[in-house]
């Protein structure tokens, strides 16, 4: 039997090495093949390994650990025989966060790392690494999508905050008014984001992030880390031969990609 592997992401080197070396104590089968000190470094180490599990600090310099985690199941190179990792988060967060990991079915690990918690946490691990399957990969996949989502809007927005009605964007020297209706898509493209009109494309700098919660689900929904789509502009969805979902929009051109996150969202088109 192959050994399972791990990839160990904080960055704090001296709690890196702790929970290596907890591991190794408690579970000495597993491989550590990569440890990062950063949300950046990790995305590439987790791409490049592709372990069985990625234990992962909430608070990373470049990414948090929830980014990582989905900036790797969106972009994940090893397609349906080599699954996305097990997520681990390492948190120092209060019990309402844990909580929600939990209820997500997303393993947890408080900070300082205690014997008798880590070793649960194997035994979920080891459960789960002896299930695996594509159907149970994809609920993991979705209950990591709203897990993601459900924090984004906590953390960001108020509760009392009404949705939007327009946008204010910058086309040139110029800020447009737009009614939140006419907007067919949000891409995110470095330090802006785009905002894509019948009329043609305007520029806001407010992060994707921040717009999501302002916008009414029944009407907006994220179909990609850098994508916003109005959900009455769908016209199809489209599959590839090599399995990649897309979408045609009404009164656009762009056909903006589905990541495995969002798919499901889509199986009735």
């Amino acid at each position: 039997m192959i050994a399972p592997t791990a990839v160990i992401a904080d960055d704090e080197p001296l709690l890196v090495a702790a929970l290596q070396q907890a591991l190794q104590d408690t579970w000495p089968t597993l491989d550590v093949v990569a440890t990062a000190q950063n949300g950046i470094e990790a995305i590439e180490c987790i791409t490049e390994h592709q372990p069985d599990i990625a234990f992962l600090d909430i608070q990373m310099p470049g990414a948090t650990g929830m980014d990582v985690a989905h900036a790797v199941v969106e972009d994940w190179p090893g397609g349906t025989d080599t699954p996305p990792p097990l997520w681990v988060f390492v948190t120092a967060y209060d019990n309402y966060a844990v909580d929600a990991f939990e209820a997500a079915a997303v393993d947890y690990v408080l900070k300082p790392v205690k014997p008798d918690r880590l070793q649960q946490t194997i035994e979920r691990l080891q459960t789960r690494l002896g299930e695996r399957s594509t159907d149970n990969n994809e609920q993991l996949n979705q209950q990591l999508r709203q897990l993601i989502d459900n924090e984004m809007r906590r953390q960001h927005t108020p509760a009392e905050t009404p949705m939007l009605r327009t946008i204010n964007a910058s086309v040139g020297d110029l800020v447009r008014v737009i009614p939140i209706d006419d907007v067919i898509l949000f891409e995110s493209a470095d330090k802006y984001v785009s905002v894509i009109t019948a009329q043609g494309e305007a520029v806001i700098r407010e992060p994707l992030k921040n717009i999501l919660p302002q916008l009414d689900p029944a009407q907006f929904a994220r179909i990609h880390r850098s994508v916003i789509v109005n959900l009455t502009r769908i016209e199809a969805a489209v599959r590839d031969d090599a399995g990649n979902l897309s979408l045609q929009l009404r009164d656009s051109e762009r056909q903006p990609p589905v990541s495995r996150l969002y798919r499901h969202l889509f199986q009735a088109m």
